[in-house]
């Protein structure tokens, strides 16, 4: 036999060797001269040992040695163009230096980068979340209108949420909750940009009274959503099960997990028997979660909403005009009210003891009040009178200088029925002596700031300009709209001090600051109604008197306004 076949067999049987280095073996192994071979009788099959039996010497191991490193001169690089070298030295002078602190390393410009980078929640399983992105994709002017009312209150809820180490798809919800609208109203009576309702409310800390709902509160209620917010995952150890019974609440949502599970169910959020509505609650939540992770991808330009705070606390009076604390913070009443809207009466009797403003607004109301408390200004305008039942609302509106419109509007929601009381009622009515007051203290503060008799603030410098002197128009207050010609309405948006410039309803005139008499209006005007104006609140705010304003449209003052109709101002 063969040499070529006995190295063949041991190969075999080797145990350790590499195939590469086997293979190499036996591709080289020599072939050696055969043997012959009796030819009278037959080899006898060959009988090999044990594979345990056969053993190779184990080659020695070869030492290791590195590879030799090869060094390559580089040449030197060229100089830079004077031009290139100079725009690279004023990039590196513009850019700031990295700030030691990590955080202030990595916040963005937009607020909404920082809310995407704290997504956490997955998606659903369901065609529910793309049925409520082509929805929302499809109203770009509502998306608008959400964002343009958030960005008040998107840095104060981002704030809390990151603090409490929640996912931010829960800064969205008050999106589908209200639009971030903080008057909002519910049919079943779920109040606010968080949407409580009574009894949750009351269990969060948030009372609700004649003169005040915080419910609306901005930061209590805020406060409030997300304490209820961590309770359900705390029960629920989900935050798509938690957004789920912050809808429905968490009796409805413990029920159908308990339903499923006695049925061997699945308990994940779309398997349980839900209502409607909640069913569609979250996945409408992460449709606004993708549309604000890539609004490009749905043809959406997302405004950006600067990362810093929008508005500061200020000490509040105890009791005080809510539009003269609007004047004293020189801001429209419409937007003091968007950051203070839990007043439910034209009084604000503070709770919590400070307002929210404008962060450049803060110095501002702290130097107006305290000039204006200096001149013994009285702070509030409106008296509590009361009505019997059975009484006209209309007689009683008439009785304090009033509209029955105008006295629902400032008071609320009345018990009446076709016009009377049903039942005893107190309300609050224009006070006409400490309206003459409110506004002649006004006249001092400005006459005083203007002769530089007192100092006046940074804030009201503007960055340090020197105070002109005005002389502020007088514009005569519509006596014709009032019962008494010897009163005075309460404050209005128009007596405010803004920018230097004085705009002023009614009030004896001052030395310092003699009366001019407006010109009175030659041209046509039309005004298109809006929801909630008033007959008597629209001639205020034309400086026109009710009478002419009726006999102009041909109206009565029982005529009911309809949001969109044009008036005519001036004949």
């Amino acid at each position: 036999m063969s040499s070529t076949f006995f190295s063949r067999a041991l190969a075999a049987l080797c145990v350790g060797v590499g195939a590469a280095a086997s293979a190499q073996t036996l591709d080289s192994a020599p072939t050696l001269p055969a043997t012959p071979a009796p030819s009278a009788a037959p080899l006898a099959p060959l009988a090999l040992p044990p594979a345990t039996a056969v053993a190779m010497p184990t080659p020695p191991a070869a030492p290791e040695t590195a590879p030799p490193v090869v060094i390559i001169p580089v040449p030197p690089l060229p100089p830079l163009p004077p031009a290139l070298e100079k725009s690279l030295a004023a990039f590196a002078a513009d850019t700031p230096a990295p700030s030691s602190s990590p955080s202030a390393r990595l916040q963005p410009d937009d607020l909404w980068q920082r809310v995407r980078r704290g997504f956490t929640m997955g998606d659903l399983n369901t065609p529910f979340t793309q049925t409520h992105e082509q929805w929302y994709a499809s109203r770009p002017d509502y998306i608008q209108r959400f964002v343009d009312r958030g960005s008040r209150y998107l840095y104060h809820i981002v704030e809390e949420v990151e603090r409490r180490n929640m996912p931010t798809e829960i800064v969205l919800l008050p999106i589908i909750e209200s639009a971030f609208n903080p008057q909002s109203l519910s049919s079943a009576k779920a109040v606010g940009m968080w949407q409580f309702m009574p009894a949750t409310g009351k269990r969060f800390g948030l009372t609700q009274d004649a003169s005040a709902d915080n419910r609306r509160d901005v930061l209590l209620s805020t406060n409030a959503a997300l304490d209820y917010l961590q309770k359900l995952h705390d029960m629920f150890n989900s935050w798509e099960l938690a957004l789920a019974a912050y809808n429905c609440g968490e009796g409805c949502i413990a029920r159908a997990i308990a339903t499923n599970t006695r049925k061997g169910l699945p308990t994940d959020l779309m398997s349980l028997p839900i209502p409607n509505e909640t069913r569609n609650y979250v996945p409408k939540l992460l449709a606004v979660k993708n549309i604000v992770l890539s609004p490009g991808a749905f043809g959406i330009d997302l405004t950006s909403v600067e990362n810093r705070p929008y508005f500061a606390k200020v000490t509040a009076p105890a009791k005080i005009d809510v539009k003269l604390a609007a004047r004293l913070a020189e801001m429209e009443p419409e937007e003091f009210a968007a950051l203070n809207p839990a007043f439910k009466r034209p009084v604000a009797a503070s709770g919590t003891g400070f307002f929210l403003v404008p962060t450049d607004k803060g110095s501002i109301f702290e130097e107006n009040l305290r000039l204006y408390r200096s001149l013994n200004g009285p702070m509030v305008s409106w008296q509590t009178v009361s009505a019997k039942r059975g009484e006209s609302v209309d007689a009683v509106a008439r009785r304090h200088g009033m509209t029955a419109s105008y006295l629902r509007a400032t008071n609320g929601s009345l018990p009446e029925r076709k016009g009377k009381f049903t039942q005893p009622v107190n309300f609050m009515a224009p006070h006409a002596g400490q309206a003459h007051a409110i506004n002649a203290a006004f006249d001092k503060k400005v006459a005083l700031r203007n002769a530089g008799g007192l100092p006046v603030s940074e804030g009201l410098m503007r960055a340090g300009a020197a105070p002109t002197p005005i002389t502020p128009p007088r514009i005569t207050p519509p006596r014709e709209a009032v019962i008494h010609s010897e009163l005075s309405y309460a404050p209005t948006d128009r007596d405010i001090v803004l920018d230097g410039k004085l705009i002023r309803a009614g009030g004896a005139a001052t030395s310092a600051a003699p009366a001019i008499t407006a010109e009175p209006i030659t041209d046509d005007v039309n005004y298109v109604v809006e929801s909630g104006d008033t007959l008597y609140g629209i001639a205020r705010k034309f400086s026109i008197s009710l009478d002419s304003l009726l006999q102009l449209n041909q109206l009565s003052t029982k005529s009911r306004l309809v949001p969109g109709k044009k008036l005519r101002i001036s004949a």
